[in-house]
Order: structure tokens, then C-alpha cells, then sequence
């Protein structure tokens, strides 16, 4: 083995900033030039006019990016796709491969120093590869010798919870509910997954409180709402197509309030880059109110918007709160009101940094109307209090009963393409008992009930010792989780890590005393399997399952699909064990299809449903405004407190965030185009006047140290940028800033790593 450890964290260097004018508005033209460049560079013209052509369209693929939903009835002609969907399909069928000499020419060290952008153009894997304890590359190695491998390894353990199977969101339901299927017959409940660094509040919140994990609106609920809130959430960046959603909303009249420490350029104006006539216009302005919260200040904005509204009712009853809806529909209104009632309104506007002006303007769109929906992101649900803030989003909403009615509802937004039709389909550490009734009544086994480890616990038990198998189902676990160099320390206690994976990244590179590497085919690749084309299916942020199938020639043809992975893996491992008929089942996807539906409610005719252009809806009670599965039998208010920061002199409360020019740990290139940063990421975002104070000088060179629990915790080397954000707030990026997350600062209740709200200083470095 080399002799030099791999650095867990991307390379210390820069690559020449420059900072622009930041942008008054988002897509248009610019967003079409700069996606049919990615395309050109990296698949060609023709074939990524063919490959476009495909993407999110009735008999095509779903975009391998963010979740947010097509339209039901009619999809647009060739771009049905944002700038960023067009970025990830470039990465996905380029024509660049990193094949088995790729990996002869470099070594795992010398990998290890290049940057995430540089590992992702090193193009499409095209092999299963491994690397032998003591070796300083990957070779190639035949798929029955990799599942040999890593069946030997699990047979090996003490016990099955000494694996850890991981999962991203972009695996399919048929994929995901086959995985789950094996890690249960192999015996554990390990199945921690992305949800568990992102959504995982906003599930524990809204099942708590209503009944299901899940939003309760549909996309034409934006066609009748009043009033569309958008809290903690970029959709600019992260979900583009979303501001063709509220431009409609816009244009009819309903009021958009931004809420968020950033201001944001796609919620400030949109030019639609699928009307041409707009490229020329002003474009729309979409945020109505822009609401600039101090980091985790918005439980506190909240609730003192809802105390304002309580003095109103309190003069005129009645005239605010919808309390027929209260009455018949919820449970603890009078305990959460006499909370409310005592909360200190000027307190509460210091907390959140919001005059009480503006949030009683605020509170007077919520008295007037009650076609109300609340949009929020990882800005609410990575912190401490992540669960305590959607409830308080639930809070608002009973209490003008705008759950359950046309243009109005919760609707958390989802990151990856399928991170809902995952947990769908039983990816969960925490499984429902009646669930593992009907998948051992299907299948003929007993599944283990003891909940396993999510990603927290499962980085723990690694390091600890506990754990000595990872395996990753998509992703890049290194890079997306929180606290990098004990993640990295974790992972090389492993007797054998192994990624199934379309392109190289650094969580390849960090690995224990053996690493496999799996090539899988790409959504927008042909499925051949013996019964034919195959096609899977994906659950998108508002509940439509839909069928997505690729017709590109694969870029290899050693690339397995997923489910063809999870079926040799579990030949190999289970043996005679298991009765299922895992050659059946990877030959033919509908038999697939046909155990989800003895399994899982409300996938009745599954295989003909699924056929249907746009596919559809799976049930969901609070659409339909029924709370009868919580355990009180109705939707319940809860009493929060507001999130309270003391930080030391000097130090800073700091959010990771994403550029313009990545999705998730992805990153397609080096520009932030909205915020006007160019050609780096190793940047922190801080307010002028806390620059002054600290003597800072803009693009000064600094480290960033965290503070938790007496422990420090070191980024080095970072350029200052100026920016409108709150005092007292910085930003930056991630992965690079994630070393500074710890990881015993998660979430209480759904244990979500806390990577919006970490106590920081900015040293500077002096010899530059």
C-alpha cells in the first residue's frame, strides 16, 4: 500500500477566481448557451440532441437529477429539462471512460490529488475494478469474481449488522425494493440511505404530525394558491424547474415570500429558457417579499408571525384561524395556543433578525388568505431543531386549515430523482412491522426487526470497529457525509468496501483493506436484459410513479444494470438459502414489479399502471385530508421553541451550501454564475461589516475552524467574498467545508448531521 495516506478532503488549491456582478435573474438564453455546451463537450451534438430529446418525456428518461415533478398532461417538445438536468445527462453519456488503463496509469495517491471536478471528467467507468490490500491501483476483475468477493466477506462476519449497505437516490423502485429484499434476507436492517442527511426531518415532522413522510400537494396545487412560501431552498440551483411552477403561480396573481438567509437570484427573477419570446423580455419577477433570516431563524420568524396572528384573532374571533377545521380536524390547539400566547414578539424578531414590520406584513398575508403553500429544503431541516421547524410549518398551516385543500399544503422538495421512491420501497433502517409482514409473507422468510444504523450511527460503528463492510448502492458517501477526515478513518477500518458507481470520485479512494468498484448502466442507457428492453420506475417529490426507460447504447458493455448487481449479489451470498428467483427477477422486471405490489399499498396493478402515459399517484392522506393514521387520529399542533444561538466573540454560525455548477457532490465545473463567483469553489461568504470587524480583506486568505463540544475541526485555506448575508452568518460549499461538520451535531429526532448551523472562527493566513 502507498505509503502516503489519500487525503479525505479535496485539494487545498486554487484555481483562479473571479468575481462578476452578481446575477439579477436566472436561466434564460445564458442557461440554454451554457447547458448545450456541457452536451457538446462532453456527449457531441447529435447524440445529445438525441439523448435531450428523451429526457423527462412520456416514453423517455427521468432526468438522473433533482425530483421535482413533470407536468401530468403535457410535456414540452424537446426541453422538458432545466440547465443542471442537462448537465447531469452530459456527465452520464460522455463519451470519456475511465477504463481499466485509466486506472494503470493512476494510482489511487495520485487520484487522491485531484479535485472532485477533475474525478468527475475522468469519464464513465467501464469495469468492475479492485484494489488487493497492499496494491496502489485497481485492476480490472470479472463480475462473478467481484460477487464472489464480496459474498465471502459477508459470509465472513460475526453477524450480519457488522454490514452496512448504503443507498443513493437515484437507485429505481425496482432496484431499491430488490436490494432491501437481499439486505433482510441476509439479516440485518443496515440500510441507511441519503434521506437520512436530508429529508430525514422533514419526514420524522410531517409522519408525526399528519400521518405520512411524504408533501401533501400535487404541482397544480401552485395553479390555486394565494400565497407559495419558500423557505431554506435554492430552486435556482437545485430544483430549476420549480420557478416555471412559480412563474405560473406569479402570473395569476399569488404572492411568492423568499425566506432565507441568501437572497437567492432564481426567486428574485426568471426568464424561461422554454420561451424563446421571454429571452428578450424582463422576465418574471417571482419573490413578492424577501424575508433574509438570520441562519435558523426561521422557527423564530414563524411563530412570531403566528403570534400576531393570535392577537388578531384574539380581537376579531373568528376571522383568522379556521376553527372548524381546528375543531374537527387536529389535536393540542389549546396547548400550543397558550404557548403561543406567552412567546415574547420582540425576542423573537431579534432571534430570527426580522423587524416586526416586516413580519407583520408578513402575518397579513396569512390572516387574508388560507390557499397557502409552504416549500422547504435542507435550509430548515439541517440543523439541531431541524423536526421542531417543519412543525412549525405544520403549526401555520392548521391553523388556517390550508392542509388538504386545493392550492394549499406542505411540500417539502426533494433532492435526488428517487430519494422518495427509496424509502418507498423499504430502503429504511427503521422499518414499519407490517411492512416486513407482507415482505416475509411474499417471500417466505423472516425478515430481522431490530432497527439498524443510519448514517450517523453507521460512520460510528465502522470506526468503532462494529462494522467492517460498506456497501454502497450509488453515491459518494465519503464526500456527501458529514465530519470527513473520522467518515474517511471509518471507511479504512473495513475489511472490504465496494461502490456501485457511473463515474470515479473520491469515496473510491478512501476505502478499507480491500475496495471494489461496480459500473452500472445510466438512466439514459438500453436495459437489455433476456426478456428484453427493460424499464424501471421512480417516485418523483409529489408522490407520481412513473416509468423511465434509456435508449442509448451502453458505454461498455461490461456495465451491469442495478438490479442485475443486487440479483448476482445475492445468488452469490445467499445461496440456497433464499428461495426467491433472483435470475427471474433480473431477466424480466415486471416479475420485479409484481412482488412491490403483494408488498407495498397502493401499487394495485402495478405493471398496467405504470404503463400509462405520466403513470400515477400512490395514496396520500393528507391530500385528501385525512389524519386518521397519526397517533391521535388527527393532525397534531406541537409546541416548538425557537432556536437559540450563543456564539463566542469572534466566531460565526456558518450553512453549507451548493454553486450553480453541481448537483449534490457532483460537481460539473467551477462557476457559481448566480452569485457571481467564477472558476472556484474554496470560497467562504461573509458580511462586510464582519469582515471590517475581524480586518479581513476581500479574497483575504483564511482557514475555517469549527467549534463543538471542546473539539476544533480545520478547512484550510479559503477566499473571502463579500456577500449579503446576515451578520453573525457565513457560507460555503460543500464537500469541501463538510471536515467542519462534526458528527455528533445532528438533528433530535431524526439524527440528521446539522451542516446549516456549525459554530466557526476565520483565522487568517498570514504567509500567503
Amino acid at each position: 500500500m502507498s505509503k502516503k495516506k489519500t487525503s479525505a478532503q479535496p485539494p487545498a488549491k486554487f484555481t483562479g477566481i473571479q468575481l462578476r456582478e452578481i446575477a439579477t435573474g436566472a436561466a434564460g438564453p445564458k442557461a440554454v448557451k451554457i447547458a448545450l455546451s456541457h452536451i457538446k463537450e462532453e456527449v457531441g451534438v447529435l447524440k445529445g440532441m438525441k439523448v435531450l430529446k428523451m429526457l423527462n418525456q412520456f416514453d423517455g428518461f427521468d432526468c438522473p437529477g433533482c425530483a421535482w415533478p413533470d407536468p401530468d398532461e403535457k410535456r414540452a417538445f424537446l426541453a422538458e429539462y432545466c440547465e443542471n438536468g442537462a448537465k447531469a445527462v452530459a456527465e452520464e453519456a460522455t463519451t470519456k471512460k475511465a477504463d481499466p488503463s485509466f486506472f494503470t496509469q493512476h494510482s489511487v495517491e495520485a487520484l487522491g490529488e485531484w479535485s472532485d471536478y477533475e474525478l468527475s471528467k475522468s469519464g464513465r467507468l467501464t469495469h468492475p475494478m479492485l484494489l488487493r490490500e497492499g496494491e496502489t491501483h485497481y485492476r480490472a476483475i470479472s463480475w462473478t469474481d467481484a460477487f464472489d468477493l464480496i459474498a465471502s466477506e459477508l459470509n465472513a462476519l460475526g453477524s450480519p449488522d457488522e454490514a452496512i449497505f448504503y443507498t443513493s437516490g437515484r437507485t429505481s423502485n425496482e432496484a431499491a425494493f430488490l436490494y432491501q429484499l437481499f439486505v433482510r434476507q441476509f439479516g440485518t436492517n443496515n440500510l441507511p440511505d441519503c434521506s437520512n442527511m436530508c429529508h430525514e426531518s422533514s419526514g420524522a415532522a410531517l409522519d408525526a404530525t399528519l400521518g405520512i413522510g411524504k408533501g401533501s400537494v400535487r404541482l397544480d396545487d401552485f395553479d390555486h394558491a394565494k400565497v407559495i412560501v419558500v423557505m431554506g431552498q435554492n430552486p435556482g440551483t437545485n430544483h430549476p424547474r420549480m420557478l416555471s411552477a412559480l412563474r405560473k403561480a406569479r402570473e395569476s396573481g399569488a404572492h411568492i415570500v423568499t425566506v432565507n438567509p441568501l437572497p437567492e437570484s432564481g426567486l428574485m427573477n426568471f426568464r424561461d429558457p422554454q420561451d424563446p419570446i421571454d429571452w428578450v423580455g424582463q422576465g418574471t419577477d417571482l419573490t413578492t417579499e424577501f424575508v433574509q433570516v438570520k441562519i435558523n431563524g426561521d422557527l423564530a420568524f414563524l411563530k412570531a408571525t403566528m403570534y400576531i396572528m393570535l392577537q388578531e384573532e384574539k380581537k376579531n374571533p373568528g376571522t383568522v384561524f379556521d376553527h372548524e377545521f381546528i375543531r374537527n380536524k387536529t389535536h393540542g390547539y389549546d396547548k400550543f395556543i397558550t404557548d403561543l400566547d406567552e412567546a415574547d414578539l420582540s425576542e423573537l424578531s431579534e432571534s430570527c433578525g426580522i423587524s416586526i414590520r416586516q413580519i407583520t406584513r408578513f402575518a397579513q398575508l396569512m390572516i387574508k388568505h388560507d390557499k397557502v403553500i409552504v416549500c422547504w429544503a435542507m435550509g430548515l431541516t439541517q440543523h439541531k431543531n431541524g423536526v421542531a421547524n417543519i412543525q412549525e410549518i405544520v403549526n401555520l398551516l392548521l391553523l388556517k386549515g390550508s392542509i388538504g385543500r386545493p392550492g394549499a399544503g406542505t411540500c417539502p422538495v426533494r433532492g435526488h430523482s428517487n430519494v422518495q421512491g427509496d424509502r418507498t420501497m423499504g430502503i429504511w433502517e427503521k422499518p414499519r412491522p407490517e411492512f416486513l409482514d407482507k415482505l416475509d409473507e411474499t417471500f417466505a422468510f423472516k425478515s430481522p426487526r431490530e432497527h439498524g444504523f443510519d448514517v450517523v450511527e453507521s460512520i460510528a460503528a465502522m470506526h468503532k470497529g462494529k462494522a467492517s463492510v460498506f456497501f454502497g448502492m450509488g453515491g459518494n458517501f465519503l464526500s456527501a457525509t458529514p465530519d470527513t477526515e473520522f467518515t474517511a478513518e471509518a471507511l479504512r477500518q473495513c475489511r472490504l468496501t465496494v461502490h456501485v458507481s457511473t463515474k470515479t470520485n473520491r469515496s473510491h479512494l478512501i476505502h478499507g483493506k480491500q475496495a471494489l468498484i461496480l459500473p452500472c448502466l445510466g438512466r439514459s442507457e438500453k436495459d437489455q436484459q433476456q426478456s428484453g428492453n427493460q424499464f424501471v420506475s421512480v417516485e418523483n417529490s409529489m408522490g407520481v410513479v412513473s416509468r423511465s426507460m434509456g435508449d442509448l447504447t451502453p458505454c461498455s458493455p461490461h456495465l451491469l444494470s442495478e438490479v442485475a448487481i443486487v440479483c448476482g449479489l445475492a445468488r452469490a451470498t445467499l445461496g440456497s438459502q433464499s428461495s426467491v428467483a433472483w435470475e427471474d427477477m433480473a431477466s424480466d422486471y415486471d416479475r420485479i414489479r409484481d412482488g412491490i405490489e403483494k408488498v407495498i399499498s397502493g401499487f394495485d396493478d402495478f405493471n398496467l399502471r405504470v404503463r400509462k402515459k405520466g403513470g400515477f399517484y400512490l395514496p396520500n392522506n393528507t391530500y385528501q385530508g385525512d389524519f386518521g393514521s397519526t397517533h391521535t387520529g388527527k393532525a397534531n399542533f406541537t409546541v416548538n421553541q425557537a432556536a437559540r444561538h450563543h456564539l463566542a466573540k469572534g466566531r460565526y454560525l456558518m450553512m453549507t451550501i451548493r454553486t450553480h455548477d453541481q448537483y449534490n457532490t457532483t460537481v460539473y465545473g467551477l462557476d457559481d454564475r448566480y452569485r457571481g463567483i467564477s472558476n472556484e469553489r474554496r470560497v467562504v461568504l461573509m458580511n462586510s461589516e464582519d469582515m471590517a470587524n475581524q480586518q479581513l480583506a476581500v479574497l483575504g486568505v483564511v482557514d475555517l475552524v469549527s467549534h463543538f463540544n471542546g473539539e476544533k475541526r480545520r478547512a484550510e485555506r479559503f477566499l473571502i467574498v463579500p456577500y449579503n448575508i446576515p451578520q453573525g452568518n457565513v457560507a460555503t460549499y460543500f464537500p469541501e467545508a463538510n471536515v467542519l461538520v462534526p458528527l455528533g451535531l445532528t438533528a433530535d429526532k431524526s439524527n440528521t448531521p446539522a451542516s446549516k448551523s456549525v459554530e466557526v472562527s476565520v483565522e487568517l493566513v498570514k504567509d500567503t
